[in-house]
């Protein structure tokens, strides 16, 4: 009995340390949750959304619509030509009058990848920085904390006629770019949130008012509070919150800093969910 005892506290106390650190670890329970205040019809909503003041955009492949937020009401539109230079625009973000959005030859190989801008205002294509062959696919950029900051993805799918997977999907990557778009920091995002992910990537990502960064994958109803690590190079999960958006580009409205927009590309909608604590 003694020695049976002993042993028990023995293998309690090698035990201890390692529980101790799983609940360290462990995101805690969500802190509020998204209501929704606003959806309506978008047919470019295939990719992303975007938001400013007095307007919400919806993303598609070549294409970019912009509407009213109060309405819905479609106000004006960008399109690119079939074959023409944009492929794949896949997020966007609304910074000082100009529509930043991503964009890849996805899912063509080798993979590249640019950012384009646009006047928010008229819609009219007014710059454009390529990476070229770089980490990925960049499926999401936004400015914070005086810095870019982009993912670029990597799948662990097959696509097409190629016999490899476009990447793995433990390799996309958050890269922090300084003023002349050159990486100055990157990080890599928790197993848990990619293996959620797999065999997509994450699709989008945008910064909070709380410092946290709310990032998206490709299919599911929910999204990832992330922080930036102390040390080390992963990401860390603080809390996962259910949302109307299956996957794809969000965007926090900063004009309220409350309401995240989203898109169901299944029903071609634009969403708006306000984070109540």
């Amino acid at each position: 009995m003694k020695l049976g005892l002993a042993a028990a506290l023995a293998a309690a106390l090698v035990a201890f340390p390692v529980l101790a650190q799983e609940a360290a670890t462990k995101p805690a329970a969500p802190a509020g949750r998204f209501v929704e205040i606003a959806r309506f019809k978008a047919a470019a909503a295939r990719q992303a959304a975007a938001v400013d003041a007095g307007h919400v955009y919806a993303i598609s492949d070549r294409a970019i619509a912009k509407h009213d937020k109060a309405t819905g009401a479609l106000v004006k539109e960008w399109k690119g030509p079939q074959d023409g230079p944009i492929i794949h625009l896949d997020s966007g973000a609304v910074i000082d009058g100009k529509l930043y959005a991503a964009h890849s030859n996805y899912p063509a190989s080798p993979m590249t990848s640019s950012v384009e801008i646009w006047d928010a205002q008229t819609l009219e294509h007014v710059g454009s920085h390529s990476f070229g062959i770089l980490l990925g696919s960049l499926t999401w950029l936004d400015r914070h904390d005086g810095a870019w900051w982009g993912v670029f993805a990597n799948y662990s799918r097959v696509f097409g006629q190629s016999q490899q997977p476009y990447g793995n999907s433990y390799w996309t990557t958050l890269v922090k770019f300084d003023e002349a778009w050159k990486p100055a920091q990157a990080w890599t995002f928790p197993a848990a949130v990619i293996k959620r992910a797999e065999p997509m990537s994450m699709s989008g990502g945008s910064w909070g008012k709380d410092g946290l960064l709310y990032a998206t994958g490709h299919d599911h109803k929910e999204v990832y509070a992330l922080r930036l690590p102390k040390m080390g190079s992963v990401l860390e999960l603080v809390a996962t919150y259910p949302i109307e958006g299956e996957g794809q580009g969000i965007a926090w409205d900063r004009s309220t800093g409350e309401t995240l927009w989203m898109i169901s590309r299944a029903k071609s909608e634009l969403i708006g969910q306000r984070f109540e604590r």
